[in-house]
């Protein structure tokens, strides 16, 4: 055999390069523990290249570790502006080389330079039904309004706070005994679903942000996203 043909053969059976994503955290790292789950199980499309934190005591730093994944603090106050900051977080993320940057209860509001720069493969969850109830204390808010409906969004950043096109949302039902608690329990337990899914979807190249808008599996997808509803537990039921 040449060694030609020992190189077609090599190339012939080369895995292609996994995906990769780095997650930014604040807190507990809930959702980063599902996706840490969801690659264990080989159902993320890819790997965690990285965590990051601004906040040195976020448990999600933990997680990561114990995980064997690379977990970095950025605290934030130590810069002098928003944009020292992200330029600071830039270094970071650029240097794991990632198709996809995924929030995961990061509370920085992030500039507009830092949204553009990873335009398209930036996603965010939220604790509502979006459009409805962005920002923070969602869950306080949906009770107050006595909503009978609540829910999580997976969307793509955009220099809008919880505007950017929204992927796929999930409902729960609001009970008339829920707090804020228990509400929250229950939303937590959907963002769970629906966020290693999408981040699965693109990781496997089957969602993406185009000029004409949001396409999964080639198929453009319904303004506001795919909605799981209340009684769906599982992918099959979008």
């Amino acid at each position: 055999m040449s060694d030609t043909d020992t190189t077609e053969q090599d190339q012939q059976f080369e895995q292609p390069d996994r995906q990769r994503l780095v997650v930014l955290i604040s807190g507990s790292g809930s959702n980063l523990q599902a996706l840490i789950d969801a690659e264990a199980h080989d159902e993320l499309g890819g790997e965690i290249a990285a965590v990051i934190s601004n906040r040195g005591d976020a448990y999600g730093l933990v997680r990561a570790r114990e995980a064997g994944i690379p977990a970095v603090v950025l605290p934030h106050h130590e810069y002098d502006s928003r944009e020292a900051f992200d330029a600071a977080l830039v270094k970071v993320i650029d240097r794991h080389a990632p198709d996809l940057i995924v929030l995961a209860g990061f509370m920085r509001i992030l500039t507009p330079g830092f949204v553009r720069r990873y335009h398209g493969r930036m996603l965010n969850i939220h604790p509502s039904l979006l459009p409805a109830y962005r920002g923070l204390n969602t869950h306080a808010r949906a009770l107050a309004d006595g909503v009978s409906e609540h829910g999580a969004s997976v969307h793509f950043v955009s220099d809008e706070l919880d505007g950017g096109p929204v992927v796929v949302q999930a409902a729960v039902h609001v009970n008339p005994d829920d707090d804020e608690a228990t509400l929250a329990e229950r939303v937590l337990t959907r963002e769970h679903v629906i966020y290693p899914m999408t981040v699965r979807w693109f990781l496997q190249g089957r969602l993406n942000l185009t000029q004409d808008g949001l396409r999964l599996d080639s198929h453009p997808l319904p303004a506001g996203g795919l909605r799981l509803a209340a009684d769906d537990v599982t992918e099959e039921d979008l």
